[in-house]
């Protein structure tokens, strides 16, 4: 029977340590876990009963120290120090302890309610890495275990830790870091006044977002004339030493890290070197300058190749059941007899707009996802983030923003909200304007099918996949150089400012959970972006059937508001039909191309036709050259989100002015590229 009383235990670690995978094993939850730096931004709750008592485990951001640089360390720094939990969990990677023991040092100083994991010990068996748990408690006075999460190796002896320490009479950090002597002697003049060394640390390092916490938390009076004359006294004293309150900060992180090095050297033991330098030797072709962005270009155009080639069969065996459904559909409201007006609408507009989003849009999801997880779980998405960093510095953004542009291959919604990992507001924002500018899942198709049809047509058909591969490939490098360029030009104007340093952690290689990658892609990505989609795209199929089915004098609607923006579209390579195919895409790119096609032929529903050769026929009866298609191409990588990213814009920025600008730049941007493109081909036929 559990005890009435509940205790309150904080898990916090490093990124990429198993922290979040702790956690789900001790909960049961299925929180998802990236590998790459500052995938958890909020920290997670559940429930755990360890032989009758209760336990709340609170899993928090990822973090290298209680020397905030983000809002997530911010939120694990201020739980620990301030919310009082009964026992703190300290996840260590046991792989790299000494990179790991920084945090654990912090924390000790705060708290002795501790607990030190020391997980990942399966890998650190592999590489012959030896950890003397026993010699470590010894050192820190608090219980060490060792763990294997992911097996549930130690977990109940954990639980047992946590429980023995949750239970003890509550006291202050205890730890001491050996500072230098005239440091130690006013930390200890203040801790008389404070109670606390880590208090006694802050105030003495003066960081203002510390000391406001501090105050806000009531931890301690700082208008106490003791404590305010102490601190004056104190500062005065170090200055005395040539210590600043910058010279300060540098000396306490130069103690933690010789200290940490003293622990490491005398708890870890390596047995075998070469084996921890397999994955020094992957990095030296993946990380290299020379090799490591021709091999992500590679892997990018593996990934493409397999999407287009993959998809095709699917797609048409969704197509056709979807059409079956449709006749059944049809045929009921048939037999229900409703007015034909309606059956129209439900089955020509909503209906067959949804199948189209669901049997285009699905099976690339169901195969790109997988493959990009596959890259996440093996720990590669860092190596990308590390072979832009330097290219992102240089447009004034932060190198984080590699990781976001990643994600919104999958979906520029998903891409915007996990802007979150980036802890400057400036920088965020600029990730979050640009991020449209990498094709998502829904541009996909038509790029991809304009490529095969105007790029690839010229060839083989058993080559056009690879052709039209090499297409995209191109335009997706397009869209990275935009993405810089942009960025580099709202660092100048709009949003000013210079780029942020940031610690990248690359994580070992990891052989991947195929269950779970499976798992998360289908789930988290593939289904949830299909819900998104659909949810737009019902309404869409509405409006669709209304503007092309209502007619004003001898034209529809659709095609009025396309004769209005012919001349518009002209001088950008384009016709009034693209340009209107585009505004109504606007709840989901899925569904350009086929009112485009609608449009062309003059029908009252979406239309679907599969064979390329008519749909070249089609496109150059309706006027299309190779430039009109290169125009539609580049549009499609640069123009207005759509309404599920700019909803996501709009929360993650919490203002209209920024989405509204986030709807204009690529439109804009998208527009010039393609003037620019039409006119220099045009000038170029005047000469020839």
């Amino acid at each position: 029977m559990a005890e009435e009383r509940e205790y309150r235990v904080a898990l916090v670690g490093n990124p990429n340590v198993g922290k979040s995978t702790v956690f789900n094993h001790l909960t049961g939850l299925k929180q998802h876990t990236g590998n790459w730096t500052g995938k958890t931004v909020a920290g997670a709750y559940g429930a755990c009963v360890h032989h009758g008592v209760s336990l709340m485990l609170v899993d928090l951001p990822g973090t290298y120290s209680l020397l905030p640089h983000s809002k997530e360390e911010e939120v694990a720094r201020d739980y620990i120090c301030f919310a009082n939990p009964d026992a703190t969990v300290i996840v260590l990677d046991a792989t790299t302890i000494e990179r790991n023991l920084n945090l654990a040092l912090q924390v000790l100083e705060v708290t002795d309610r501790v607990v030190l994991c020391v997980n990942l010990m399966d890998e650190a068996r592999r590489k012959g890495i030896t950890v003397d748990c026993a010699e470590m408690s010894e050192i820190f006075g608090v219980p060490v275990v060792a763990t294997n999460a992911l097996a549930g190796e130690g977990m109940d002896a954990l639980l047992d830790a946590v429980v023995a320490v949750a239970r003890a009479p509550r006291g202050a950090g205890r730890l001491a870091i050996p500072y230098p002597n005239y440091i130690e002697t006013e930390v200890e003049r203040l801790y008389a006044k404070t109670g606390s060394r880590w208090v006694s640390l802050k105030l003495l390092e003066n960081d203002p977002v510390t000391v406001a916490s501090i105050e806000a938390h009531g931890t301690v009076d700082l208008h106490d004339p003791d404590l305010a004359q102490s601190l004056s006294e104190a500062r005065e004293i170090l200055k005395e030493h040539g210590i600043s309150e910058k010279d300060f900060k540098d000396k306490e992180v130069e103690s933690y890290y010789a200290f940490c090095e003293d622990i490491a050297t005398r708890t870890v033991t390596y047995n075998n070197k070469e084996y921890n330098l397999r994955d020094r030797k992957i990095d030296k072709w993946l990380t290299s300058k020379s090799t490591g962005i021709p091999i992500m270009q590679l892997f990018l155009g593996v990934i493409l190749w397999l999407t287009i080639v993959g998809a095709n069969y699917p797609s048409q065996w969704l197509s056709a059941l979807l059409s079956g459904i449709q006749d059944q559909l049809s045929a009921l409201l048939v037999h229900l007899g409703a007015p034909v007006w309606l059956h129209d609408v439900v089955v020509l507009g909503m209906f067959q707009t949804l199948a189209w989003v669901v049997s285009v849009m699905l099976p690339p999801m169901a195969i790109f996802f997988p493959l990009f997880t596959l890259l996440e779980d093996l720990g590669y998405l860092p190596r990308i983030a590390f072979n832009l960093d330097k290219c992102f510095c240089r447009a004034c953004a932060h190198g984080k923003q590699a990781l976001t542009m990643c994600m919104g291959f999958g979906c520029n919604a998903v891409g915007v909200s996990g802007c979150r990992i980036i802890d400057s507001p400036r920088e965020r924002l600029i990730a979050i304007l640009t991020n449209v500018f990498v094709p998502c899942n829904g541009r996909f198709p038509t790029i991809i099918l304009l490529s095969t049809i105007f790029v690839g047509g010229g060839v083989a058909a058993c080559l056009q996949p690879t052709v039209a591969a090499l297409a995209v490939l191109l335009v997706i490098l397009l869209g990275v150089a935009v993405t810089l360029l942009v960025s580099r030009l709202l660092s100048a104007t709009l949003l000013k400012g210079y780029p942020s340093s940031f610690v990248l952690e690359l994580p070992p290689y990891r052989k991947p959970k195929v269950g779970s990658l499976l798992l998360r892609s289908l789930l988290d990505r593939t289904l949830f972006v299909l819900g998104r989609a659909v949810t737009v795209a019902a309404p869409a199929g509405i409006v669709i059937w209304v503007l092309a089915n209502v007619v004003v004098g001898e034209q529809s609607l659709l095609a009025h508001c396309a004769a209005f923006l012919d001349p518009l579209a002209r001088p950008f390579g384009l016709d009034g039909y693209i340009l209107m195919a585009f505004v109504l895409g606007l709840p989901a790119n899925e569904i350009v191309l086929p009112v485009l096609l609608m449009g062309y032929l003059s029908q009252g529903a979406l239309v679907d036709m599969e064979n390329l050769s008519l749909l070249h026929t089609l496109f150059v009866e309706n006027g299309w050259t190779l430039l009109t298609a290169v125009n539609v191409i580049l549009f499609s990588l640069m123009h207005f989100p759509c309404a599920t990213t700019l909803l996501t814009i709009k929360k993650e920025t919490g203002s209209l002015k920024w989405t509204f600008v986030a709807f204009l730049l690529p439109t804009l941007v998208g527009l010039l590229v393609c003037l620019i493109t039409t006119q220099t081909v045009n000038l170029v036929r005047l000469f020839l």
